[in-house]
């Protein structure tokens, strides 16, 4: 592993590389500075750098020795549609986007990886460095799939570093298993006649039939699933009608559902399918399901696991490589390049405890320094023990 001074000296460089991100975000598909930012940087290193793979996608390659072991490092380079209201001296210079997850430091870090590494190549393979655009909501792991990523640069073994908070600072955060959820997303539309408000019996009412879905529906988690599985259904938009003397003609759902096991998928589907058309059948509706599946969920390996602990156990004490945290219902794309590569491990980072708002996606989310150097010796870390020298 690189000595700690050599990590030290780059940081706050690494530091000043996030502080330009975050005044300059971008969103998902939209990333062209940060791209031209990174790719310069790359090149400064001495990296192979192709801009050519899917939309604003960077990778960056670096090879030493003779081993034939491949490995590819991935963070995000896009922010959300977020106002900031952090006070930052580098708050976002861009009216209504903000790097509100960490995306910029994730970037910072990686960057500094390839620099550490390109400097003292210290494994025998090859690394690719992968910044994936539109990491939020856009699926952009997913393009870069289907752009052929995998075809030119073929890894054995994925990996990807995300802040967060809520957990010990400093800590490394490597279960095997699920550590983030699938998730899928739903739109439902009730529709029948409407009618003046004093005279509902001239109208099928959609309001009535949309009110008991949402109840109906909630026995799809409490009474046909394992009460052990994780599933969460929640309904976060009710949209109908324009006056208060008027029944609507129309009523419009929209929620989601979470999970680890992708069986649930179907389930949930075939559930709601199932108790809107009874639903519909016993109020004279008719009804439509636009059921949408989204991110699978992100699924760490044995293999992957086990490696991401060895790296991070080679500089951590023992008691902050955990193991045994929750995973989470939130969502990540990484599990579109995970599930294709076969093998490796998405890990966190613990970032303290804050506040709600300086929480991810919050206005006034901070992104913890303290984690940086943390971050850096990870990913060298990775580099060593996944791509070790005279194996």
């Amino acid at each position: 592993m690189q000595k700690n001074d050599h990590i030290d000296a780059i940081l706050p460089e690494v530091i000043g590389w996030q502080r330009h991100l975050h005044r300059h975000p971008e969103l998902g598909f939209s990333e062209f500075q940060t791209a031209d930012f990174v790719a310069g940087k790359l090149q400064e290193f001495g990296l192979e750098v192709h801009r050519d793979v899917s939309a604003t996608a960077v990778v960056g390659v670096l090879k030493a020795g003779s081993g034939t072991g491949r490995i590819m490092f991935r963070a995000e380079l896009d922010a959300l549609p977020v106002d900031e209201a952090s006070g930052l001296e580098h708050s976002s210079e861009t009216k209504g986007v903000m790097h509100a997850c960490g995306h910029d430091a994730h970037t910072a870090m990686l960057l500094g990886a390839a620099q550490l590494l390109s400097q003292a190549p210290n494994f025998d393979g090859t690394i690719y460095f992968v910044f994936q655009p539109a990491e939020e909501v856009h699926g952009g792991g997913r393009k870069m799939i289907a752009d052929g990523l995998l075809e030119r640069f073929p890894a054995d073994m994925a990996f990807s570093q995300h802040n967060w908070p809520g957990t010990a600072e400093g800590a490394v955060i490597v279960p095997t298993g699920p550590i983030m959820a699938g998730v899928d997303d739903f739109t439902l539309t009730f529709s029948g006649k409407g009618a003046h408000a004093a005279m509902p019996d001239l109208g099928d009412d959609p309001v009535l039939a949309a009110a008991e879905f949402i109840c109906s529906a909630q026995r799809i988690v409490s009474r046909t699933i394992n009460p052990q599985a994780a599933l969460v259904l929640s309904f976060t938009q009710m949209h109908g009608g324009r006056i208060n003397n008027i029944v609507p003609s129309q009523m419009e759902l929209q929620g989601t559902a979470r999970f680890f096991d992708p069986a649930l998928s179907d389930h949930v589907e075939a559930r709601l399918r199932q108790i809107a058309g009874g639903i519909a059948m016993a109020h004279g509706v008719a009804f439509d399901l636009d059921y949408r599946k989204g991110y699978p969920a992100v699924v760490n390996t044995v293999t992957g696991a086990e490696t991401a602990r060895r790296a991070a156990r080679s500089f951590l004490d023992e008691g902050l490589v955990l193991t045994e945290e929750p995973p989470s219902l939130g969502c990540e794309d990484f599990s579109y390049l995970l599930n294709a590569v076969g093998n490796g491990a998405y890990l966190w980072l613990g970032a303290g405890d804050v506040g709600p708002r300086a929480g991810l996606h919050g206005d006034a989310y901070v992104f913890n320094d303290a984690l940086f150097p943390v971050g850096l010796r990870m990913w060298v870390s990775l580099a060593e023990t996944a791509l070790p020298r005279n194996r």
